[in-house]
């Protein structure tokens, strides 16, 4: 069963960030303000977020996660597939916070997403919310482990 994102029919209202959030699966306050690039994270001591940008070297992030409420993965085309890498590198080094899918973000797109790591979306382009419900509903049982922690269909079998 998939949890239910929140639809934010006042995503400007979340701060400085350009990037409107339409689908977001936490229950905690959305990060207010901009982000930072990857190596001016890596620079400062007080940055809080920061945007992951395709060709951007996720694991520079590694040492900062714990002050990192969120980090923002670009992607600029929907076939640009770096940013799914990006996301189950974070999520498997223990990163907590929110994990937000920005750009040319697809609702084919919407489920791998989602189990790769990613807990809220900013897509260009606003998508249907029936259609997205649907994608981030698609399969109810899987195969393999991902960042979502499902328990794959051979774990159900074996219970």
């Amino acid at each position: 069963m998939v949890d239910k994102p929140t639809f934010d029919s006042e995503a400007g209202s979340l701060g400085a960030s350009p990037d409107e959030v339409q689908f977001r699966f936490r229950e905690d306050e959305p990060v207010d303000h901009g982000t930072v690039t990857v190596d001016a994270c890596c620079d400062q001591t007080n940055a809080t977020a920061v945007r992951i940008e395709p060709g951007d070297d996720t694991r520079q992030l590694l040492p900062f996660l714990d002050r990192l409420a969120l980090i923002e993965v670009n992607f600029p085309t929907f076939a640009d597939g770096r940013g799914y890498s990006a996301a189950r590198i974070l999520r498997e080094a223990g990163y907590i916070g929110e994990l937000r899918a920005v750009g040319d973000v697809l609702v084919d797109q919407l489920s791998h997403m989602r189990r790769c790591g990613f807990d809220a979306f900013a897509p260009d382009r606003p998508l249907d919310e029936e259609a997205a419900q649907r994608a981030f509903a698609t399969w109810d049982n899987v195969y393999q482990n991902a960042a979502d922690a499902r328990r794959t269909i051979p774990e159900l079998r074996h219970e």
